[in-house]
């Protein structure tokens, strides 16, 4: 089967040589092609894999872009580590949609994705058609970053995709405790790669746990006002019922600042659900029909 995606770079105003998918959506004329396109945004530690299945699924109406941030998956890695932080990604995404012409989107983030989205809501408000926002929020739970400090950088690396899924199955058991091996496979091959040495390794860059140790740097100060910049945009907020990052008193500030907000609880989940729950597929693709 033909990919339905193509790799693209774009060069950051630090020099670097960023990643990211292209799915084109439909052909100019072709049913859906007018559709408002979908940037998807990843997590601390992932990249572009992460959202494969749904930007394939939405991609069958419109054009989805999926970004890798500096130092994840097939983007450069930064030689200076302290540009590892929200803001430096947020300027990086914002130059990509200026030179690809976009001023209006739907935004998919998961987690430092979606502290990304706030951001970029608050410093040019009302350019945002829709937002999904997958486990986080403005107030982020301090167990939720000390367990993240624990095991981001460390560097580990696996023999086999087998010893590699028991790593993560260890690791991370409690957010996941349905998973099967397979499923931990699955979640193996998102997230690491195999390296020039033949192990299984981790694919980011370990320098980032350094900035993400920093304070303010792992959740940015005063995101209650970046957010109110997305009242009134019609959003879906996806928790993980096991979420140890993003709290149901939280989520109903949220739903209180945004009355055009729906959330969605995935149970026996923790941090983050992985968005191809068949309840969080077709509430997104009722979020983006309603919105354009």
């Amino acid at each position: 089967m033909a990919a339905t995606y193509e790799d693209r770079y774009w060069t950051s105003s630090d020099g670097l040589n960023l990643h990211y998918r292209n799915y084109p959506g439909p052909q100019a004329g072709g049913e859906g092609a007018a559709k408002l396109p979908v940037l998807c945004m990843h997590g601390l530690t992932r990249n572009a894999r992460d959202f494969a299945a749904l930007a394939e699924e939405l991609s069958a109406t419109r054009r989805v872009i999926v970004t890798e941030m500096r130092g994840r998956g097939m983007s450069d890695y930064a030689p200076d580590s302290d540009t590892y932080s929200p803001i430096t990604y947020v300027g990086d995404v914002e130059k990509l949609l200026a030179e690809e012409g976009i001023s209006r989107f739907a935004v998919v983030g998961t987690s430092m994705g979606g502290l990304m989205t706030m951001l970029m809501a608050a410093g040019q408000p009302g350019r945002m058609s829709a937002v999904v926002m997958n486990d986080i929020g403005p107030e982020v739970d301090a167990a939720g970053l000390q367990r993240i400090s624990g095991y981001v950088g460390q560097g580990r690396s696996y023999p086999t995709w087998v010893h590699a899924a028991r790593g993560l199955a260890e690791a991370h058991g409690a957010a996941f405790p349905d998973y099967d091996l397979d499923q931990w496979l699955e979640m193996a091959k998102r997230t690491m790669v195999v390296s020039q040495n033949g192990r299984i390794v981790f694919d980011y860059d370990m320098a980032i746990a350094e900035p993400f140790a920093k304070p303010g740097n792992a959740a940015p100060p005063n995101l209650w006002l970046a957010f109110e910049a997305l009242s009134g945009v019609p959003m879906l907020l996806v928790r993980g019922g096991l979420s140890d990052l993003l709290s149901e008193d939280t989520v109903k500030q949220m739903g209180l600042r945004n009355p055009a907000m729906r959330a969605i609880t995935v149970p026996r989940v923790g941090h983050a659900p992985t968005l191809d729950e068949p309840e969080v597929r077709a509430a997104i693709a009722a979020l983006l029909d309603a919105a354009e």
